[in-house]
């Protein structure tokens, strides 16, 4: 394959992998109306005062979250399916790296909507902001 080609297939090759790893998109090309069902757990203890993907200090209190692919600053809606609760988290984190998980969150939004006890709960999340 001469050199032209060879450049040719690299630049496709690139243009697909950023495509695929793309932000979520609602209407109007922004995250908001993404929506998504699945497994959400919340932070070991161990995780307390530690640095977030980015930057801040995490903290069981507050009501943050993580996501793999979402903004940050991003308000998102966290409601679980079993009991209808919800609690809005915002997006300062990425993660969870477990196999069907999509939310990780902090201690205190994890026991709004659920106990603890159970580790994971089924969930659906919406970006409203």
């Amino acid at each position: 394959m001469n050199e032209l080609a060879s450049r040719l297939m690299l630049s496709l090759f690139i243009v697909a992998l950023v495509g695929c790893s793309a932000v979520p998109e609602g209407e109007g090309g922004t995250s908001v109306g993404f929506t998504e069902t699945g497994l959400a757990s919340f932070y070991a203890d161990h995780h307390q005062n530690q640095k977030t993907a980015n930057g801040e200090r995490y903290s069981h209190k507050l009501n943050t979250a993580a996501h793999k692919k979402l903004p940050f600053g991003s308000q998102v809606r966290v409601t679980n399916l079993q009991t209808g609760k919800s609690v809005v988290v915002r997006i300062n984190d990425r993660g969870p790296f477990v196999r069907g998980r999509i939310i990780d969150l902090s201690k205190s939004a994890f026991s709004k909507i659920g106990n603890t006890s159970a580790g994971v709960l089924k969930v659906k999340i919406e970006v409203i902001k």
